[in-house]
């Protein structure tokens, strides 16, 4: 019998996994790959993503790798008008926005874990509960026939998650908009005089923009409305790297198509930017019989305020949180009792999920779309020019808390290790 287990070694997987060892919870993380997975290559954390790493304990490390950004500037492919957007130090520890690479973020948050805590290809298909003495049991079946019974099961299985197709909620729907990104790589540096600068361009239809992740790394992206001719996942990284440079960025500045044209091709991905409808989370069901998701599991959105690694993070300390405070009251982990630790942890959640899909899409249907004077002044004048910094304050400013003290785990014994 496990106490908890965690559907998924991404972002949301792992820093569930380490709030709950901080509160005295061991869990077992089951990842359907071999190995951990970095796809998506980087990934921006604001102020609210720094104050939840704060409370795992691990935003020291990180911290020491990547420098923050003061600013951001913002073109117009056409005017060559330029907005300029300023980050200030927020929140209750004065973080600043920074980009990190997601392999190392997840390597941080797995070296947390005790050894073995990971079990890796493990594919789920199953799940079902049952009483046992009057305490709900959850029974997970993986694709090799094997059968784990557990406490607790935490869906962090991303967009397409089984442990959300469990508990009723409606699938993501695709935006209507795709992406594409990347890693550059300058063996002798790239020399960019906007370090700790966030560039973006915006056209009709489309926008992109890059950053620097340390002084010889640059991480691109593309947006767009409509999927490049000939995309689709696992699509060959020459043709994603030609069409954006020849068809869907052409018109864009130098500076960005020498970025793209010295990409690292293993790097580029294109995906659709997939999200799931407000009202589905308002009124849909988020735990049932200790059974629940974090992640993008619960709240898949588009990347356009940067909150889809931040929202992540909070989750997880929540969730360590509610747990935490079921374990102070009975000095383990009651089965009976910890259902309604999960039950406060997806009310506290379903507000602020709510909310972040929703800004995200209108945020990024303002920005891309400018196909008239009406909306280019909707988007220049009011979103860049008297929003964007204040949205983006109000959602960075979110505190998710601090978690209980941290409690010694015993060594796990089991035949994989991380």
């Amino acid at each position: 019998m496990e106490e908890v287990v965690i559907v998924g070694a991404g972002v949301a997987g792992l820093a569930t996994a380490v709030a709950l060892k901080k509160v005295g919870v061991r869990a077992l993380v089951l990842e359907k790959s071999k190995e951990l997975r970095s796809t998506g290559t980087a990934l921006g954390l604001y102020p609210n993503a720094w104050v939840a790493l704060d409370a795992l304990g691990v935003s020291y490390k990180l911290k020491a790798l990547y420098a923050p950004f003061e600013r951001g500037y913002i073109t117009d492919v056409k005017t060559k008008s330029i907005q300029d957007v300023r980050y200030v130090p927020i929140g209750r520890i004065g973080a600043q926005p920074r980009a990190v690479h997601r392999k190392v973020l997840l390597e941080v948050l797995a070296e947390e874990l005790p050894p073995n805590s990971i079990r890796f290809s493990s594919k789920i298909t199953s799940i079902k509960t049952q009483e046992d003495r009057h305490s709900p049991i959850c029974i997970v079946t993986l694709e090799d026939g094997s059968i784990i019974k557990s406490k607790v099961v935490i869906g962090c299985d991303g967009v397409h998650s089984i442990v959300a197709h469990w508990l009723g909620l409606c699938p993501p729907v695709y935006s209507g908009r795709s992406a594409v990104r990347g890693l550059t790589v300058f063996p002798n540096g790239h020399g960019y005089d906007r370090s700790g600068v966030i560039e973006q361009f915006v056209n009709v239809g489309t926008r992109a923009g890059f950053l620097t992740l340390n002084d010889k790394e640059v991480y691109w992206f593309f947006m767009g409305k409509s999927p490049p001719r000939g995309m689709e996942k696992g699509a060959d990284p020459q043709m994603i790297q030609r069409e954006v440079m020849e068809n869907l960025a052409k018109d864009f500045p130098p500076v960005y198509l020498d970025v793209v044209k010295h990409s690292d091709l293993s790097s580029l991905t294109w995906a659709p930017l997939m999200f799931r409808y407000p009202w589905d989370i308002l009124f849909g069901n988020l735990a049932q019989s200790n059974i629940t998701v974090a992640g993008d599991a619960m709240h898949p959105m588009t990347p356009d305020l940067a909150q889809g690694g931040c929202s992540a993070l909070e989750d997880a300390v929540v969730l360590g949180r509610h747990i935490g405070g079921s374990i102070s009251k009975h000095g383990e982990l009651v089965a009976r009792d910890v259902g309604f630790a999960i039950g406060r942890y997806a009310k506290e959640r379903r507000l602020r999920a709510v909310t972040l899909i929703t800004a995200s899409y209108l945020s990024g249907w303002v920005q891309q779309d400018a196909s008239s004077r009406l909306m280019r002044f909707i988007r220049d004048v009011l979103f860049y020019g008297l929003l964007l910094a204040r949205l983006v304050s109000s959602v960075a400013q979110y505190d998710c808390g601090k978690l209980p003290n941290v409690s010694s785990l015993p060594s796990r014994e089991s035949e994989s290790s991380i």
